[in-house]
């Protein structure tokens, strides 16, 4: 007769506790990864609002911020602020993360160096 043991089936609660950790570790890496590309996406439409507000500037704060914000809407971007003060632009960009309810925001100045 064989001796039964208490332990059957540990092994597969194991690999079933290791396989959730490594399921888990794999969300949580891909929502870390869609939050970097979020915040780069941020940076660069920022960059390229605060330069064409820049572009702009001597024809007066209305029509720069609007170029700014064509150009934060056009890199899937939503422009929250637009600051004009002389020939210098600060605008503040937001762009949602993917499957998530967090927003990655960046902020650019442009203007003419002196």
């Amino acid at each position: 007769m064989a001796q039964r043991t208490r332990d059957r089936g540990a092994a597969s609660i194991f690999v079933l506790a290791i396989g959730l950790f490594l399921v888990g570790a794999g969300i949580a890496g891909a929502m870390v990864a869609s939050a970097r590309v979020a915040r780069h996406a941020a940076r660069n439409a920022a960059d390229l609002a605060a330069l064409a507000g820049a572009t702009h500037a001597i024809e007066g704060a209305q029509a720069a911020c609007a170029a700014a914000r064509r150009y934060a809407e056009a890199n899937a971007a939503r422009l929250t602020s637009c600051e004009v003060s002389g020939l210098e632009v600060v605008v503040r960009a937001e762009v949602p993360v993917r499957s998530s309810t967090l927003r990655a925001t960046a902020a650019a100045r442009a203007g003419p160096v002196e």
